[in-house]
């Protein structure tokens, strides 16, 4: 009986001739080691290379790996979440040469398990590979090493003949907000990708801004280009979490997917990864979330998210590994890069793209009413309390915009940094008083406040006073509460941003520029005694004395962003910082009564979450299925 085989992974090539993103796809093999280095030598891949969606050129005589990101396979996951055992590489050439497969284990090491010839026209070479010996990690990839003349790779892909465990095909939901430019690039993408149009059912855009996204002058061909796949929704800002809530609840009555798979706005999708993370859904011996990595839109090469992880006892999340993110695959390749060999499970992945089946929907309810931060965080945990793991699956990945750019830890995002923090582990935290959290939390009041930064304190303690009003709060002022956090900004001279001459004032003592670390990065501070010295000196400082009237009446020092952190600026007494994006300044003053005040306020409260922390924890999760209910978020879209 003939095997009938089903690609579970193409092999693909950038659609849109960028050589930064390269890298990603391929890598020329020519590496020395120095010591404890690999060092690229050679680069020898070329943009021009690329001759097609599924088209490669292999130069005469040149040797090509495709052990690229996106194109060796992640076989140890495979394994260890689905019912794949085995593999085959199909490869269509034309020219001569020679076809190398090989292995990795868990440590990275490289081990050829196949070598096949070829020679003429649209040759075929199949090469069957078991997964079974990854359980701890490892990839397959293949090379092409070209004989005498050009050799072309003109399609390629991983294939398995097993039976995969479920059918059944997926919606995509977009929230937007004021980034129409990105959604019609992202619906652009997967209307021209022909794969994707076989997993999906329907591509939800929840608009919630003011620039919409049907008033592009794209719109109007990308609308008939999708035809009834494509329904724009438009509804008030609720935040992240209210526009994917709206994408889930439409999933979930329409009926027609066994998945949704949410996207950020502001990204460029690989839409290869929307065609991988299904088939590998459907292959999963139990229903899975399935993410994606996040490489960074203005820096492509880097990758920022591999495995997202939780630490329960201070109720933080991490990337893991912790020192290795983010990565240049410029630098080290996949090869040349051992920890990725290793398989690496995740606790929950980023809302920037994760497909959810339909059935955690059914059983989990749909997302927090966060507004912002920690709802996927949040429900990957509720999720895989109802049975439903997350895996965040290599090969599948988008470019997004990186939050390096941003202010969020010091802008209005604050309020939700901390009460959403707070919630989900009310809500999922194994300890009966919340671990570590509300020392921790206490102790970036300190910093915040040390830095002469008011006003993310300021909101931080709105969201500690709301969580204990109890869980009624998030739904009722789901669309108020972002017009209150604006408001409230308005009574601290630290959010006006400086961006003409003549706002910028003079600095007394002008602009101070710290060196690098050896890492490029601008150092970590002071740790264990030396932290607990430096913290009893400066919060004795910013009590007890006044700062210098000239340090009021002009800045004292201007610093860059890199520069401002939480233990340099505590030492001054005013300081203009410039703002993550670049584009103004903003100034800092230090304040003695609002430092008291604000210090006496957090010990209060959060000794008050400590004291009443089992009594909150019951009411939120008594509460948590109705505010995360399709009922209840049907009733706050038709407010």
């Amino acid at each position: 009986m003939t095997s009938t085989w089903t690609e579970l992974q193409r092999v693909v090539f950038p659609q849109d001739g960028d050589p930064d993103v390269l890298p990603l796809f391929v890598d020329a093999d020519v590496w020395a080691r120095f010591g404890t280095r690999e060092v690229r030598v050679s680069d020898r891949a070329h943009i021009d290379d690329v001759l097609g969606r599924d088209r490669f050129r292999v130069a005469s005589g040149e040797r090509m790996s495709f052990a690229g990101y996106f194109n060796a396979f992640p076989a140890s996951y495979w394994q260890h979440w689905t019912v794949v055992d085995r593999v085959r590489l199909r490869a269509t050439t034309s020219g001569s040469g020679t076809l190398l497969v090989y292995r990795s284990t868990a440590q990275g090491v490289p081990q050829r398990v196949a070598s096949e010839a070829f020679s003429g026209e649209a040759a075929v070479t199949l090469v069957e590979l078991p997964v079974t010996t990854f359980g701890d990690g490892g990839w397959y990839w293949f090379d092409i090493v070209a004989g005498r003349g050009d050799v072309v790779l003109s399609d390629a892909a991983w294939e398995t003949d097993v039976t995969p465990v479920r059918d059944g095909r997926a919606s995509i939901g977009i929230t937007t907000m004021n980034k129409p430019d990105y959604c019609v690039r992202t619906l652009d993408a997967l209307a021209s990708d022909e794969t994707v149009g076989d997993v999906l059912d329907r591509v939800y855009v929840v608009d919630q801004g003011t620039q919409l996204v049907r008033e592009r002058e794209e719109y109007p061909e990308l609308a008939e280009r999708l035809g009834d796949r494509l329904e724009v929704i438009e509804q008030a800002n609720l935040g992240g979490s209210g526009g994917f809530a709206r994408s889930m609840l439409e999933t979930l009555e329409a009926g027609a997917s066994d998945y949704v798979i949410l996207l950020d706005d502001d990204v460029t999708i690989e839409p290869e990864s929307i065609v991988r993370a299904v088939r590998f859904a459907r292959y999963a011996t139990q229903p899975v979330l399935v993410g994606g990595h996040m490489f960074d839109l203005l820096d492509r090469p880097v990758m920022h998210a591999f495995a997202e992880t939780m630490d329960m006892y201070p109720f933080m999340w991490h990337a893991q590994p912790h020192d290795e993110v983010p990565h240049d695959f410029r630098f080290s390749n996949l090869r040349q890069t051992r920890w990725m060999h290793a398989r690496m499970d995740a606790d929950y992945n980023g809302w920037w793209f994760c497909l959810i089946p339909v059935a955690a929907l059914r059983a989990a309810g749909l997302a927090l009413p966060a507004f912002i931060k920690w709802d996927d965080a949040e429900y990957c945990l509720r999720a895989r309390a109802h049975g439903f793991p997350t895996v965040t699956l290599p090969g599948a990945a988008l470019w997004h915009v990186s939050w390096l750019d941003k202010d969020d830890s010091i802008d209005w995002q604050a309020y939700f940094h901390a009460r959403n923090r707070f919630v989900a582990a009310l809500l999922h935290s194994p300890y009966d008083d919340g671990g570590k959290l509300a020392e921790d939390s206490w102790r970036w009041d300190l910093r915040h406040l040390l830095s002469m930064q008011y006003y993310p304190v300021t909101l931080r303690h709105r969201a500690l006073k709301d969580i204990l009003r109890g869980p009624d709060h998030m739904q009722a002022e789901l669309g108020s509460i972002l017009g209150d956090l604006r408001a409230e900004a308005k009574r601290f001279p630290e959010k006006t941003v400086l961006k003409t001459d003549d706002e910028v004032p003079a600095t007394v003592d002008g602009k101070k520029v710290f060196p690098l670390g050896p890492d490029g990065k601008p150092g970590k501070g002071p740790r264990g005694i030396p932290l607990v010295m430096f913290t009893a000196r400066m919060t004795a400082r910013q009590w007890f004395t006044k700062p210098n009237p000239r340090h009021v009446a002009a800045p004292q020092v201007e610093l860059a962003k890199r520069d401002a952190t939480w233990f340099r600026l505590p030492i001054y007494d005013s300081a203009l910082v410039s703002t993550a994006d670049g584009t103004g300044k903003v100034r800092y003053t230090r304040d003695p009564r609002t430092f008291r005040r604000l210090v006496r306020e957090s010990r209060r409260l959060h000794r008050e979450l400590k004291r009443r922390w089992p009594e909150l924890s019951k009411q939120y999760r008594e509460a948590l299925p109705d505010i995360t209910s399709p009922e209840a978020w049907r009733r706050t879209f038709e407010r």
